[in-house]
């Protein structure tokens, strides 16, 4: 913006710009960021940001995520692993059930949401909940448990 548009212009001659006499504007009167949250600023934190200072929970020391690692699938989801020419395939003929190991693919665990095409299969897990195992049973299929 061109400096005869700003603001400022019109304020020439006038002593305080704006700011007023007595406050006077001064550059960080209540400290900079979040300073003063637990002192002078402490109506506005507890006002606008309740809950914000303090600790909340257990601490778990050398926390070990590979222990809680566990990638899951739905059943829905099942035959895109394979892909669909391979389901069509098997379809032909129902006498032989494709394996499908999920811990080649990086799954350890098998859950239940959806439904499963009415052709059998044989499946391979870590984990497998119970409504999968029912699904899978129903379409003829088997439930593997690996280590």
């Amino acid at each position: 913006m061109p400096t005869r548009l700003h603001k400022n212009r019109k304020k020439r001659g006038r002593v305080s710009a704006g700011h007023g006499r007595i406050g006077k504007h001064r550059c960080h009167p209540a400290g900079r960021g979040n300073a003063g949250g637990q002192h002078h600023n402490r109506i506005n934190m507890d006002k606008y940001h309740p809950g914000y200072f303090g600790k909340v929970g257990m601490r778990h020391f050398h926390k070990l995520k590979n222990h809680s690692h566990c990638p899951i699938i739905n059943l829905d989801k099942l035959w895109t692993l394979v892909g669909e020419e391979k389901r069509l395939e098997c379809a032909k003929d129902t006498s032989k059930a494709p394996v499908i190991d999920l811990t080649d693919f990086g799954i350890f665990k098998l859950l239940g949401k959806g439904q499963l095409p009415k052709q059998p299969v044989v499946v391979k897990a870590r984990f497998i909940s119970k409504l999968a195992e029912r699904k899978i049973k129903e379409v003829g299929g088997a439930c593997l448990l690996t280590a």
